[in-house]
């Protein structure tokens, strides 16, 4: 919204006429005084929008750690270990002896 030279006259002859020249510096004032406190409001608005979007943010970081603990933590040989759980032994065998075992085929 733009205003022109002509209509802001026209606005503060309209202010003058109606309250008068000795109220002016007082509307002044009080116009100033609202225009901060307005500022002031739409600042605590920000802030407490910016913290709150800002919280998911960091709920889903922690979860995000505590995955990535847990996976670290987790080994599943030491559950067998706990279970007295050993693996059988495989057989050792002699690739040179096996005539089944082609060897590296290459395609």
């Amino acid at each position: 919204m733009e205003l022109s030279l002509g209509e802001m006259l026209m606005i503060a002859l309209a202010i003058v006429v109606l309250f008068g020249p000795d109220k002016l510096p007082q509307i002044a004032r009080d116009l100033g005084q609202g225009v901060r406190k307005m500022r002031g409001a739409m600042e605590d608005v920000k802030t407490e929008i910016l913290k709150e979007t800002d919280n998911p943010v960091a709920e889903i970081k922690r979860e995000i750690d505590k995955v990535k603990k847990a996976a670290q933590d987790y080994n599943p040989m030491a559950d067998l270990a706990k279970d007295n759980y050993t693996l059988p032994a495989q057989p050792k065998v002699n690739l040179a002896d096996d005539d089944s075992h082609d060897g590296p085929v290459s395609r």
